[in-house]
C-alpha cells in the first residue's frame, strides 16, 4: 500500500522520492512529510537504511557537495550519486549514523560533546590561579596541545617502560642461550649476541651471574658502539668479518614499538613493556603549570573525572565571582543538561571514546545537536535506541520531539515499538529481507499500518497481532553455577554475583549500571582463567562483541566465515583455472596477480576530502569487482568469482546447494536472520548487530559438544522483533544441547523468556554497581526499587506464556 499526497503549488510539506533503487529498493516512490518525525520500520536488510541513508541522507550530502567548491565537486562522481531519478523538498541533512567510524584514543566524551572547550574555558577566564602565576590560555588546559600536554606523556597519562624482569624472564639461562627474550630472532639475534662477545661480554654465563653494571649496560644503554665482528666459522661455508652495530634490548623494544609498520612485530614489542600511569603528571595528562589552577577548589583533570551529574553539582554549588565566571558555568550546565537527559550522566569528560558503545557516541553527538540550535534541517537517526533501558527510551522521545518543534524534520531507521509507536508518520518496509523487500507497504500514520496484511512491523505493533518473542515453556533447571566474590571493578564495588549453568540467563539495568562490566569483564576473566581446571565445567568459553569483523572493505562476511576458502577452491578446480596453471590465490583479492591493482583487490579506493572524513568510492578501473580482467573470465557454474561475491546469502545457499563445506556455513548465517546480506559485503558497511551475529553463525557451524559458555553484549541490537524471535530460536538451541547462554539485554521481551535474570542499578555509574534483583523473570517483575521490574511486568503481561 501506498499513501500519496498531492503537492500544493505555492508550498509543497512533503519530501518526494521517485524511482529509488539504492540496494534493494525497487523503483520506490513515497512522500514523506517535513517538520515532522518519520520512523522507518522494517526487518533487517529490508532496505529501510538504503532508503534513508542510502538515498535520502546520501542524496542531501551530494547537494552539499555541488554548492561548495569546485574541488570537492571533482568528487561527486567519485563517491557516486544515490540511484534515484528524483527527490525534491529534501533540505540540508544532518546523518547520526552508528557505523561512523571509531574515534581514537584521544578522543573522548568531552571533546565529542564539545563540553571540554567550555570547562577549559572556565579555567581559563575564572579559575583559581596560584599568586603571581600568569593567566593561562584555554588551549594550556587541554592535554591535545603542546602547550597543554605534559611533556614526559605527551598527554597521553600513561608510559609504556620496560624493565630487566620483562626483558629477561628467566635469568637462569645465559645470552647464548637467549636470556634477553626481547632481542629479535634468527640473524638479527645471533648479530646482537656476536657484537657483545665482541665487546668483551661472556655470553655463555647464567644471566643472573653477569654484574649488575654489566646487566645494566646490556640491556639499557643508549650507546650504538660499532664492532669489527669476526663470526665463528662453520664447516660447510666461509663468513667474512663485517661491521656489527650494538643496540640495547630497551632501545630495540622501544624503536620497534613506536615505529614498526608490522603489527606483528608491535604486539611482540608491547610484551616487554609495561603500562604505567605517567610519573610527573601522575595520570592528569596535564602540565604542572594547568593542575596549579582551581575551579571550586578542584583541579581541572578532577573535574574532568567526576560524572557528568556530580559535576553538574559542583557547578551548580560553586560560589561563582564576577559576570565570566557565571555565563561560562551556566553556558558548561546548559550542554550537560542534553546529555544526562539521554541517560548518560554517569559518563565522566575523561572517558575515551574508543570504550564507548556506538549507542552511547551516537547519543553524545545527539545531545550536542539539540545543543546547536539548527533548524529547518533533516536529521537522520540510526536507531538511537540502542543499549537504551526502556526506562531511558521515554527521554530520548522527549529529545527527538524537542528537535522536531525547533523546526526540524526527523527521520529515524528504528525497531524499538515505543519509538515506533511515538512517530507521526512510518514508513514500512518489506515484506522480507534482500531481494525480497525493497517495496514501501505503507507510507502514513502508525495507525494505518494495522491494515497491511504483509507488514511484519503490524503483527508486532498492534498488540491483538502479537505472539510472544519465546515460546510458553517450563523454566529450566541449572546444571550448575559459576560464583564471583567481592568483584572491585568501575563501578561494581566489592559485587558477589552466581550465574547459573545449562539455562539462559539475561542481565540487565539502565545504561552505565556495570552490565557489560560485570559479564564482558568479570565473567569472561573468572571463567577464562579456570577452563585449563579439570573440574571446572566449562569446557570453552565463547564471546560474541559488536566489534567490527574488519576496519576496511578488504574484510567482509566470506573472508570472515571461512567460506571464501571454499569458494577459491572451487574455482582453482575449474578446467580454465587449471589450464592456465592458477592455483587458489588467483582468485585472492588480498595478494598480488588476479587482483585489480588500481584498487589492490579492495573494489574501492579512499577519497580524501578536506575538512571531512575520509569516504570510500567504487574503483575507477574494475568498478568494485576486485579482480583483472583475466581472473573474471574463469567461472564456475555460469558465474565469476566477482558474481559470486555479489550474492547474497541467501541466493548462495541455493547456488552451492551441492557442496556440503559451503552450504553448512550458508546454513548458519540464514538460521540467524542474515540471509540478506552479500557474501562480499565489506565489514565497513556491516552494523555492529549484523558484525556480532557473524560471529555468532561462525561460532554455531562449528558444532562443539563440550560445554561452552556464550556471553553476547545486546544480541537484538538492529534486530526487527521478527528477527529477534530468529536470534532467540539459534539461542535457546544452545541452551536445549546443554551449553549456557548469557546476554545483556534490554529488550524486555526477551528478558521475559529468560530462566534467570540478575538486575543492576538501581541507576548509572556511580549509582549502580549493585545487584538489586536475581531470580526468574516473574520474581524480579516483582520487586520494588527495581527500574527494570515494571517494564518486565509489562512484557509479562502481553506475553502469558513466559517462563515462570
Amino acid at each position: 500500500m501506498h499513501q500519496s499526497t498531492e503537492p500544493r503549488p505555492d508550498h509543497d510539506p512533503y519530501v518526494r522520492v521517485r524511482g529509488a533503487r539504492e540496494h534493494n529498493l525497487r523503483g520506490v516512490d513515497v512522500d514523506i512529510p517535513r517538520n515532522a518525525l518519520t520512523v522507518f520500520t522494517g526487518v533487517s536488510g529490508s532496505g529501510k537504511s538504503s532508503l534513508a541513508f542510502g538515498t535520502l541522507y546520501a542524496e542531501a550530502q551530494r547537494r552539499y557537495f555541488e554548492s561548495v567548491a569546485p574541488y570537492a565537486r571533482r568528487l561527486i562522481h567519485q563517491i557516486g550519486a544515490p540511484k534515484v531519478d528524483s527527490v525534491t523538498g529534501l533540505p540540508p541533512a544532518v546523518s547520526l549514523e552508528q557505523r561512523r567510524s571509531s574515534p581514537g584514543s584521544r578522543s573522548s566524551v568531552g571533546t565529542v560533546t564539545l563540553l571540554s572547550n567550555s570547562l577549559r574555558m572556565l579555567f581559563s577566564r575564572a579559575g583559581t590561579y596560584p599568586p603571581g602565576a600568569p593567566r593561562l590560555d584555554s588551549d594550556a588546559f587541554s592535554p591535545n596541545t603542546a602547550a597543554g600536554a605534559c611533556p614526559s606523556c605527551h598527554g597521553l597519562g600513561r608510559i609504556h617502560r620496560t624493565s630487566e624482569e620483562l626483558l629477561v624472564p628467566d635469568p637462569g639461562l645465559s645470552i647464548r642461550e637467549g636470556a634477553i627474550a626481547a632481542w629479535p630472532g634468527a640473524w638479527q639475534g645471533k648479530n646482537l649476541r656476536d657484537v657483545l662477545e665482541t665487546l668483551g661480554h661472556d655470553v655463555d654465563r647464567p644471566w643472573r651471574e653477569l654484574p649488575a653494571k654489566d646487566r645494566e649496560w646490556i640491556l639499557f644503554t643508549e650507546e650504538q658502539p660499532v664492532v669489527t665482528v669476526h663470526p665463528v666459522r662453520d664447516a660447510d661455508r666461509i663468513q667474512r668479518p663485517y661491521q656489527g652495530t650494538y643496540m640495547s634490548a630497551h632501545r630495540y623494544v622501544m624503536r620497534t614499538f613506536s615505529d614498526s609498520k608490522s603489527a606483528t612485530l608491535r604486539a611482540r614489542a608491547e610484551k616487554f613493556l609495561a603500562d604505567s600511569p605517567c610519573p610527573v603528571c601522575e595520570g592528569r595528562r596535564l602540565r604542572p603549570e594547568a593542575l596549579a589552577v582551581t575551579f571550586a577548589g578542584r583541579t581541572i583533570a578532577e573535574l574532568a573525572a567526576l560524572a557528568l551529574t556530580d559535576l553538574d553539582a559542583v557547578l551548580a554549588s560553586a560560589s561563582l565571582d564576577g559576570e565570566a565566571a557565571r555565563v561560562l558555568a551556566d553556558d558548561l550546565r546548559s550542554r550537560i543538561g542534553p546529555v544526562t537527559e539521554l541517560g548518560l550522566g554517569y559518563l565522566s569528560l575523561d572517558r575515551t571514546a574508543p570504550t564507548l558503545s556506538a549507542g552511547e557516541l551516537q547519543r553524545l553527538r545527539l545531545a550536542t545537536q539539540l545543543r546547536s540550535g539548527l533548524f529547518g534541517v533533516v536529521y537522520v537517526l540510526d536507531e538511537p535506541s540502542a543499549g537504551l533501558h526502556p526506562a531511558d527510551t521515554e527521554a530520548l522521545l522527549g529529545v527527538l520531539d524537542r528537535l522536531k518543534e525547533a523546526g526540524n524534520t526527523v527521520f529515524v531507521v528504528e525497531h524499538h515499538l515505543d519509538v515506533v509507536r511515538h512517530a507521526d508518520w512510518l514508513v514500512d518496509v518489506g515484506p522480507l529481507a534482500g531481494e525480497r523487500g525493497g517495496r514501501v507497504l505503507h507510507s502514513g500514520p502508525p495507525a494505518a499500518l494495522a491494515g497491511v496484511a504483509e507488514s511484519a512491523t503490524a503483527r508486532h505493533l498492534f498488540a491483538s497481532a502479537r505472539e510472544p518473542a519465546v515460546p510458553g515453556r517450563a523454566v529450566r533447571r541449572p546444571t550448575g553455577e559459576v560464583r564471583l566474590s567481592g568483584v572491585d571493578l568501575h563501578n561494581l564495588r566489592d559485587l558477589d554475583a552466581r550465574f547459573p549453568l545449562g539455562v539462559f540467563t539475561a542481565v540487565t539495568g539502565v545504561s552505565g549500571s556495570g552490565k557489560s562490566t560485570l559479564v564482558g569483564q568479570a565473567l569472561a576473566r573468572e571463567v577464562g582463567g579456570r577452563i585449563a581446571d579439570p573440574g571446572f565445567p566449562v569446557r570453552r568459553l565463547v564471546e560474541v562483541d559488536q566489534k567490527p569483523i574488519g576496519r576496511t572493505p578488504r574484510s567482509n562476511l566470506a573472508t570472515y566465515t571461512g567460506l571464501f576458502d571454499v569458494v577459491r577452491r572451487l574455482f582453482t578446480a575449474s578446467p580454465e583455472a587449471g589450464a592456465r596453471g592458477w592455483k587458489a590465490g588467483r582468485f585472492s583479492f588480498n595478494v598480488a596477480g588476479g587482483r585489480c591493482e588500481t584498487c589492490q583487490g579492495e573494489g574501492f579506493v579512499s577519497v580524501e576530502l578536506l575538512f571531512l572524513p575520509s569516504t570510500y568510492a567504487p574503483c575507477p578501473e574494475c568498478g568494485g569487482a576486485r579482480y583483472n580482467a583475466e581472473t573474471l573470465e574463469v567461472r564456475y557454474e555460469g558465474l565469476n568469482i566477482a558474481e559470486v561475491l555479489g550474492l547474497t546469502v541467501e541466493s548462495a545457499a541455493g547456488f552451492f546447494a551441492g557442496v556440503p563445506a559451503a552450504a553448512r556455513s550458508l546454513r548458519a548465517l540464514e538460521e540467524i536472520g542474515l540471509g540478506y546480506l552479500r557474501l562480499g559485503q565489506p565489514a565497513t558497511e556491516l552494523s555492529g548487530g549484523e558484525a556480532q551475529r557473524i560471529k555468532l553463525a561462525t561460532e554455531l557451524q562449528r558444532q562443539r559438544r563440550d560445554h561452552t559458555l556464550y556471553l553476547l553484549d545486546e544480541p537484538t541490537t538492529g534486530l526487527h522483533p521478527a528477527d529477534v524471535r530468529v536470534l532467540l530460536r539459534q539461542l535457546h538451541g544452545l541452551v536445549d544441547a546443554g551449553h549456557s547462554v548469557v546476554v545483556v539485554e534490554h529488550d524486555m521481551d526477551v528478558v521475559a523468556g529468560a530462566d534467570r535474570v540478575i538486575d543492576l542499578g538501581p541507576g548509572g555509574g556511580a549509582e549502580g554497581g549493585r545487584i538489586v534483583a536475581a531470580g526468574t523473570p516473574r520474581e524480579v517483575a516483582r520487586t520494588p526499587g527495581s527500574r527494570t521490574a515494571p517494564y518486565l511486568a509489562r512484557a509479562l503481561a502481553n506475553s502469558p506464556e513466559a517462563v515462570g
